[in-house]
């Protein structure tokens, strides 16, 4: 049953192998094929729609998050005011203003998780329908310019083969 057993190595040894394999076979393949390479990262960072859904999000979520700004400083005002006056208070003022601190604090640590939430889901719809409209881009691009596979986000490639600026500006229009 040992004997069986693939180690790391024995592994790292074989998939080194297939991959030198299918990369001679690519290589001989992609002799004649048309490839070009899109950079989807700087999509997201430059294009008009990534730059507006940003501002969108922004503008929609800039009321929360100052009423949580707000709520942020509140609690800390009164838990400074509440250290600076522990001396002085009773016993029992003391306890209702920490009760008073403790429930504003979950309360705001609710309302956090829940913009966050709210927040992180607006912002993937926003990245879906920009990647829906990217991908409807380099298709076009790729059946104009007859290109046979389009990769996305490789490690290297040479800038001839990238359409990064043809899918940013096809996005613009």
């Amino acid at each position: 049953m040992l004997s069986q057993l693939i180690t790391p190595s024995r592994l790292l040894q074989r998939l080194m192998i297939c991959a030198a394999c299918f990369a001679s076979v690519a290589t001989v393949q992609a002799q004649d094929s048309k490839v070009a390479i899109f950079d989807s990262q700087r999509v997201m960072r430059e294009s008009g729609p990534a730059k507006a859904a940003e501002a969108k999000i922004e503008q929609e979520f800039s009321k929360r998050g100052k009423e949580l700004q707000d709520m942020s400083a509140r609690l800390k005002s009164m838990a400074e005011k509440l250290d600076k006056d522990a001396p002085v208070i009773t016993e029992s003022e003391r306890i209702k203003r920490q009760r008073e601190l403790t429930d504003l604090d979950q309360d705001f640590k609710r309302k956090q998780r829940i913009f966050n939430e709210d927040l992180n889901q607006r912002k993937n719809e926003e990245i879906a329908a920009l990647v829906d409209r990217a991908v409807k881009a380099v298709k076009q691009i790729a059946e104009a310019e007859k290109y046979d596979i389009v990769l996305q986000d490789a490690v290297y490639f040479n800038p001839r083969v990238d359409i990064t600026d043809k899918v940013l500006k096809a996005l613009a229009k």
